[in-house]
């Protein structure tokens, strides 16, 4: 297959890509290489990325909707996987623009493109950030998500409804991936694993967040990756009688699904930050502070319809995966 992969100089992005021209098939990379966080680690990706043959890389901005038309006019996509976004919960509070930019005004362009072009199925990144408000734990993708508490999760939940209109008006077929706080080696240098490790290391403080009593359903690269590629070529199917009612929320009467992929498995921040410290062997001078505008107490993942879907659920035990990562970064970073 030729598969389109936008964000592919991305965390996420730069892996899928790998997996999938490892798979034999054709990738079509894209990233506009922004500078939201630090652009040595996207090119670091590339540089490991386009010596692979069966993949093609090309610098785009997805808000220009004329080079997306080029693009889709250009190549002949089967699938495409759109991994593109303006990430970050707290910058989105105080750069909102940047959302709007990259995750609707960009969606929609890739969107357009997969329609006009009879594309068999379009698989987007979501968020575990659209549960919101929510309470209830394990988050199912069967809840309701109606009360997003940043301007991120709005768009994510925005990308979800709108993917289900060009699934119902234009009967393509559409899956949305709630991703849940994705870690490992190659991540991106704004995630509390990462900035704890590199603070930990340079001997400064790391700031805790509501005390340390958050709890977060920590999710590793290589099972978010397993998890992508398997959904990707699984086509969803409409609902036969499917209604708004009586139907499952993720489901519909359009050829359109919602999954999580998550470790299902939620742990809490003090525990994540000994993790750490064990991995280092270094013991975090802690800044203990108050709940951040925009954070949410927990997040969980209910990944039953993953499983019996694709089999497949995520299972790294956290201690390997932050391992690893400390291994990688030391080496990345020169650290002794």
């Amino acid at each position: 297959m030729k598969i389109l992969v936008t964000g592919a100089a991305g965390f996420i992005g730069a892996f899928t890509s790998k997996k999938l021209v490892e798979m034999g098939h054709e990738v079509i990379g894209v990233d506009n290489l922004n500078d939201y966080y630090d652009v040595a680690l996207k090119h670091g990706r590339l540089g490991w990325l386009e010596p692979l043959s069966g993949f093609q890389f090309k610098q785009l901005e997805l808000a220009d909707r004329d080079a997306v038309a080029a693009l889709f006019n250009e190549h002949k996509f089967d699938r495409v996987i759109h991994l593109a976004a303006q990430a970050g919960v707290r910058y989105s509070i105080t750069n909102p623009h940047a959302y709007v930019d990259s995750n609707l005004i960009g969606f929609v362009n890739v969107m357009e493109g997969c329609r006009h072009h009879e594309v068999e199925h379009f698989v987007y990144a979501s968020s575990s950030s659209v549960y919101g408000l929510n309470t209830h734990l394990p988050y199912s993708t069967g809840d309701r998500v109606d009360h997003p508490v940043s301007l991120y999760a709005a768009t994510k939940k925005s990308n979800e409804l709108m993917a289900h209109t060009y699934a119902h008006l234009y009967r393509l077929p559409t899956t949305g991936l709630r991703f849940f706080t994705v870690y490992g080696p190659w991540g991106r240098p704004d995630m509390a694993y990462f900035s704890f490790t590199k603070a930990i290391l340079e001997g400064k403080t790391i700031n805790v967040f509501n005390h340390g009593k958050m709890q977060r359903d920590f999710t590793y690269i290589d099972d978010i990756v397993e998890g992508v590629v398997r959904i990707a070529m699984k086509v969803p199917e409409p609902v036969e009688n499917w209604t708004p009612e009586s139907g499952d929320c993720s489901r519909s009467s359009a050829p359109y699904k919602i999954y999580n992929i998550g470790n299902h498995n939620s742990v809490e921040l003090g525990t994540f930050i000994e993790t750490i410290e064990g991995a280092l062997g270094v013991e975090a001078d802690k800044n203990y502070m108050e709940m951040q505008p925009g954070d949410v107490l927990a997040t969980y993942a209910n990944v039953d319809d993953l499983a019996a879907d694709v089999d497949f659920a995520p299972n790294t035990p956290l201690a390997d995966g932050i391992s690893t990562f400390v291994d990688w970064y030391k080496d990345f970073y020169k650290v002794k």
